[in-house]
């Protein structure tokens, strides 16, 4: 049985919460959990968020997938689509000019999972004791850590940190990435945007997730305090399967 929980939190520093999450459960019983980050425009960014997350959470409600071939086919098309929407939505009404948000989402099947994401929210699978970044971030530090041109360090706190090269509304055309894995009993993924990750290591987020005796939203919550304890620069949101 899949059980699951989500918290988000405006942070310590921002005046409004971009982040948007939802989980979903379609004709075929099988889960989607969905996170965006939103940016850009006066309230573009949580129009954004907003809007990817209830269009493809409706869409995938209405229908019966339930194998990953399936659900690659869908979210390519539904992925392309909520891309245009967003960006007539930004065309149209000037206050939402700009506006553009990250995905990471998952969908549950018996016994594997397909990850899909643009921008730099993550997922990250956390199995038989061992923690995962299963995502690659779509961002430009990423690309200069990839050409060796920037460590890891250096890349926490770069000045470009901010620029993300893949999203849903910020061009023409998106080339969403995805990740299949298998699942097991036990197995917990974590989907977050960078409000977490930005504040939080990998062996602090690990040490959350392996507490014993915790349930997921209690680890949810744990995980945020932790985040705004420790800064909490951005808007920081956590979904757990």
């Amino acid at each position: 049985m899949i059980k699951t929980a989500f918290a988000s939190s405006i942070g310590r520093v921002r005046k409004s919460n971009q982040d948007f999450v939802q989980i979903f459960e379609n004709q075929a019983g099988v889960t989607m959990a969905v996170v965006c980050d939103g940016m850009g425009g006066h309230q573009g960014g949580d129009v954004a968020s907003t809007m990817a997350v209830s269009h493809l959470g409706h869409n995938f409600l209405t229908t019966d997938l339930h194998d990953k071939k399936m659900a690659r086919m869908w979210l390519d098309v539904q992925l392309r689509s909520e891309n245009e929407t967003i960006l007539k939505a930004a065309d149209r009404f000037p206050d939402l000019n700009g506006m553009g948000t990250t995905i990471v989402l998952a969908i549950f099947f018996d016994q594997d999972v397909l990850i899909a994401h643009l921008g730099d929210s993550r997922a990250y699978s956390y199995s038989e004791g061992k923690f995962v970044q299963v995502t690659e971030d779509h961002s430009l530090v990423n690309e200069l850590v990839k050409m060796g041109q920037i460590t890891k360090e250096q890349a926490k706190n770069h000045p470009q940190k901010n620029i993300i090269t893949q999203a849903l509304g910020v061009s023409s055309t998106i080339d969403p990435e995805y990740n299949e894995l298998d699942m097991k009993d036990g197995d917990i993924f974590l989907l977050c945007t960078d409000g977490l990750t930005n504040s939080l290591s990998d062996p602090l987020i690990q040490q959350i997730l392996a507490t014993k005796g915790l349930s997921l939203k209690d680890r949810c919550n744990k995980l945020i305090n932790e985040a705004n304890r420790l800064g909490g620069g951005d808007n920081i949101t956590v979904c757990l399967v």
